[in-house]
């Protein structure tokens, strides 16, 4: 409705949601694209060195001659923006001052200072265009007159704004309702769902969880409900997890979106359920997570941490931001990357000796386990192996699972070599429902080893002893 006050701005909408049109439909080549990203590039340097005191001083070597000369091809020239000055330097990070925001959000907080992450309204133009293109696609093949009950991790996130935007230009109507709200709560959840019919649901995995076991508890099943899709955001993944997740729910279940309230959209479902990047907004590159250096992303397949910079002049652009996140990157033929994410460079687990990513660890445990509702797994060391010790809460807990954790094991230890493998059925602890809020280390690993760092779980720990549920 504001667009309609807003003339210039309503043109530019039309005109952002035309070019991604195009380009979804592969009426952009690759030379295209490549002289939009550096030409964008050129430009977002000059708006950050102009109006961003923090970048202001971090390029201060660079000329307007050495912007204009500048190419995506030698993007590496310029330094990391990282985490930690996210943190340190905070609103001097902005390219525009607040009052010219529409909205304030920030980080949680829980592993470090809150980050404010304000936005304009181009901001939300440019991010919510790929979704709205690509959520309709998945949205038409599940029937007509969706009613989505959006579940966001707190009122300050972005998730209610942003899909009661893109739902809203779909035509769908749209429920917020906060499960973790003092004010709403997961009983009033659960009635909402059987009162609206409501059919679709955004969450994280860990909500779609909770919810399934409430409704259990009060003698619910969660797939005779109205619920048809859900779209899980803020977590780690795996397809797996997604399938375990549907089958509990009776529900076609998508990792909807790759994002952080820093970066905004990096990636976004489509309806084939992969994860693809967006080179119109941001350019993309994958490092050596130690060593810094750039990998080559058009051949074939890597494995790094990914780096982004921002190519549209919104509130407070990143330059080769670290968002110090593991990806396996596929490169597809019009410039997308296919993103698989494994996990955050700082959850990388030794075993053994052995180096293994979150997203490996989850694979192996759920790749055979079906009707498993959650898990835990506490790491110790005997005989001088690393042994893992999880636990498994199964959605029916009466059912006999004797002979699927055995298969579970073997497949385990044979994905995972020299670790011992021990899983038993029972109820998960409260901590599991942090992920989103913390780390997917935080709420899943215990590491009672030497050497185990548990900073994130002492993190999501004191969420708990502050009344997060």
């Amino acid at each position: 409705m504001y667009a309609i006050f807003k003339e210039d701005l309503y043109q530019k909408a039309k005109e952002i949601y035309r070019q991604h049109s195009e380009f979804e439909a592969g009426d952009i080549s690759i030379e295209n694209l490549n002289a939009h990203q550096n030409n964008a590039l050129r430009e977002i340097l000059h708006y950050v060195t102009s109006n961003s005191p923090f970048y202001k001083e971090k390029l201060s070597g660079l000329t307007h001659s050495d912007i204009s000369s500048l190419t995506t091809a030698n993007i590496s020239t310029l330094p990391f923006t990282t985490k930690e000055e996210l943190r340190s330097q905070g609103p001097l990070l902005a390219s525009s001052p607040l009052h010219k925001s529409w909205i304030y959000y920030e980080t949680t907080g829980t592993t470090g200072s809150p980050t404010p992450c304000p936005r304009n309204e181009l901001d939300s133009i440019y991010n919510n265009t790929p979704l709205i293109i690509h959520y309709r696609n998945i949205f038409d093949q599940h029937g007509k007159n969706h009613i989505v009950g959006v579940m966001g991790p707190s009122e300050l996130h972005s998730t209610g704004d942003t899909f009661e935007d893109v739902f809203r230009s779909l035509g769908h109507s749209v429920v917020k309702m906060w499960p973790r709200s003092p004010v709403v709560g997961m009983k009033r959840v659960m009635a909402l769902i059987e009162e609206l019919k409501i059919t679709a649901l955004v969450c994280t995995p860990a909500v779609a969880i909770a919810a399934a076991r409430f409704m259990k508890e009060a003698g619910q099943d969660a797939a005779n409900s109205s619920i048809r899709l859900i779209l899980t955001v803020g977590e780690l993944t795996t397809p797996a997890l997604l399938r375990n997740i549907g089958e509990i729910w009776g529900a076609q279940v998508y990792s909807c979106m790759y994002a952080s309230q820093e970066s905004s959209i990096l990636a976004v479902c489509n309806d084939d359920s992969y994860l693809y990047t967006v080179p119109l907004n941001n350019f993309y590159e994958v490092i050596d997570p130690v060593s810094g250096e750039s990998l080559n992303v058009t051949q074939g397949q890597v494995t790094g941490e990914l780096v982004i910079t921002h190519l549209y002049q919104g509130q407070k652009p990143l330059i080769r931001y670290r968002t110090g996140d593991l990806v396996r990157s596929s490169w597809m033929p019009d410039g997308t990357q296919k993103l698989l994410p494994l996990g955050r460079v700082r959850d990388v687990l030794t075993l053994n000796g052995q180096p293994y990513y979150a997203w490996e660890l989850e694979a192996a445990l759920l790749d055979k386990l079906h009707g498993c509702l959650d898990y835990a797994i506490c790491i110790d060391r005997r005989q001088l192996h690393d042994v893992l010790d999880i636990t498994v809460e199964m959605f029916d807990p009466l059912r006999d699972v004797g002979p699927q954790l055995a298969e579970v094991k073997s497949w385990m230890e044979q994905k995972l070599p020299g670790v011992k493998v021990t899983l038993t059925t029972g109820e998960t602890a409260a901590v599991t429902k942090t992920s989103a809020m913390v780390s997917w280390k935080a709420a899943r690993l215990h590491d009672l080893r030497p050497e185990g760092d548990n900073a994130d779980r002492d993190a999501a720990l004191a969420l708990i002893n502050r009344g997060f549920k």
